[in-house]
């Protein structure tokens, strides 16, 4: 018997620094906030929130993406763990317009490739985490 699942819930990604990260977060995907501490937290509030650990998490569709600021090393591909996240958009025409955004942010990218099933736009956040916009073919 195997475990029957229909979608990720979350994904959270351990950063170095959520002010940096977030501000990439924010001018590249825009994702409302689902959950973050307010600064004027009350003590309730911080062990309610104490999943959180100083982070954030957005909305993503009907998942979630959360940023979780406690990383010790850097993101490496190559090792146990994350290879990549990949975002799922519409048309090749989208990530042409993503391309054009990120070129305007200063954001390097590997441009659209076509890799048969569909095309995708490569490309690092703050701390070299492996992102990726996919574009299915037709």
């Amino acid at each position: 018997m195997a475990i029957t699942t229909h979608a990720f819930a979350h994904v959270r990604l351990t950063v170095t620094d959520i002010a940096a990260s977030r501000a990439f977060y924010d001018a590249v995907f825009g994702l409302p906030v689902a959950f973050e501490l307010p600064d004027d937290a009350d003590e309730a509030t911080r062990q309610q929130l104490w999943f959180l650990f100083g982070g954030v998490i957005y909305k993503l569709g009907d998942s979630l993406l959360g940023l979780r600021p406690v990383a010790s090393d850097s993101f490496d591909e190559d090792r146990v763990g994350l290879d990549h996240v990949s975002f799922l958009v519409t048309s090749r025409d989208e990530l042409d317009e993503a391309a054009a955004m990120l070129d305007g942010l200063g954001v390097q990218h590997g441009g659209v490739k076509d890799i048969g099933a569909g095309f995708i736009l490569e490309f690092r956040d703050p701390d070299g985490i492996a992102l990726e916009l996919f574009a299915p073919q037709g």
